[in-house]
């Protein structure tokens, strides 16, 4: 109806940015409390404006943006993995004491999608980046996501790794390459010659370095780990089980098992009870990790201790840390014997 009012139009950022005189950028950091200094009298001129024109910030748009800011994008490879379940604790228990909010990322091992998160993570201009899936032997794949790592961070992102990678980015590496060593070098000791090994996939560069420990070993003894007796399947119970099988009917003369994360290794017992083997009497066993399950398991697990919930707290504090160079630290292992081995009669 003609001179009938539509109330009061919406006072927006711009108005108040030309009600004080500043850009909208500057008026956007004073209304948001970002963390870029801006003068007092800017300040001033700001919050004059707000106040004259009554301006009320969009609650929505103003949550999302500190949100973002406020993120840490993580890429792991399965969370509900224990290996990753349990790195992901130490990162999230920083996160929470510094009030970030985790957004986490499934890649399933899939370079490309792992790729695709991180272009994905720099949309969403998160504060910073942790990949804690192991890296891989892909040079194709390791310079196109260097590439999207090196321009995020010279936008002022930060990155960090768990594990083995050769990309930007501060890291902590895991001692894989001594796990494997000390998961077989006290199988030879106690008498063990014939051994199998269930190893991840061999595109992961965990697998190479936990392989290259149990070749160590088998040196130092005179020995050769050969080919033929090493199964690769994924990092899970049913792979464990269906490499068991195939060890025990390809090497009738086995006397121990190593396999190369926990999951397997439960796997492997599990395949071997249904077969009517004893373990420790028949067949020796060892895991790799500690995983929980490693003491709940009949007869308990050994297997190689990964400090896992210190190295996410580490990734995640490298990343919020001010000192923004790049750097390294290593994560220790040790070997925890428990009733799943036992001497070479």
């Amino acid at each position: 109806m003609a001179g009938q009012s539509t109330g009061p139009a919406t006072v927006t950022l711009a108005d108040v940015a030309r009600r004080a005189r500043v850009s909208p950028a500057t008026a956007s950091r004073v209304i948001n409390g970002s963390a870029k200094r801006v003068t007092n009298e800017l300040k001033e001129r700001v919050l004059r404006a707000v106040q004259e024109l009554r301006y009320v910030p969009n609650a929505h748009a103003q949550q999302l943006a500190r949100s973002q800011r406020s993120a840490v994008g993580v890429i792991v490879h399965d969370v509900s993995d224990p290996y990753f379940a349990e790195i992901t604790r130490g990162l999230q228990r920083v996160a929470t004491d510094h009030g970030r909010l985790l957004l986490i990322c499934n890649s399933y091992g899939e370079p490309e999608r792992e790729l695709a998160y991180v272009e994905l993570l720099r949309s969403q201009q998160v504060h910073a980046m942790v990949l804690a899936g192991s890296g891989y032997h892909d040079a194709g794949f390791t310079r196109k996501i260097n590439n999207q790592l090196e321009a995020y961070a010279k936008s002022g992102g930060r990155i960090s790794v768990i594990g083995r990678h050769e990309c930007t980015g501060s890291a902590v590496i895991p001692d894989n390459e001594r796990g494997g060593y000390l998961a077989c070098v006290r199988l030879y000791e106690i008498g063990h010659t014939k051994i199998g090994l269930i190893a991840g996939p061999k595109v992961l560069t965990t697998t190479t370095d936990r392989i290259a420990g149990i070749r160590r070993a088998a040196k130092e003894h005179g020995r050769t780990f050969p080919a033929q007796r090493i199964v690769h399947t994924d990092f899970s119970r049913d792979g464990g089980a269906v490499a068991t099988r195939q060890l025990m009917e390809d090497h009738p003369g086995m006397t121990a098992i190593v396999a190369l994360n926990d999951s397997m290794a439960v796997g492997a017992l599990n395949a071997l009870r249904a077969e009517g083997l004893r373990v420790p009497e028949d067949m020796s066993v060892v895991g790799f990790d500690d995983m929980p399950v490693a003491e709940d398991v009949t007869p308990r697990l050994t297997t190689v201790r990964l400090p896992l919930i210190d190295m996410g707290i580490r990734a995640m504090m490298m990343t919020l840390d001010e000192d923004t160079r790049d750097r390294r630290e290593s994560a220790e292992v040790s070997l925890v014997w428990r009733e799943s081995c036992a001497p070479r009669s």
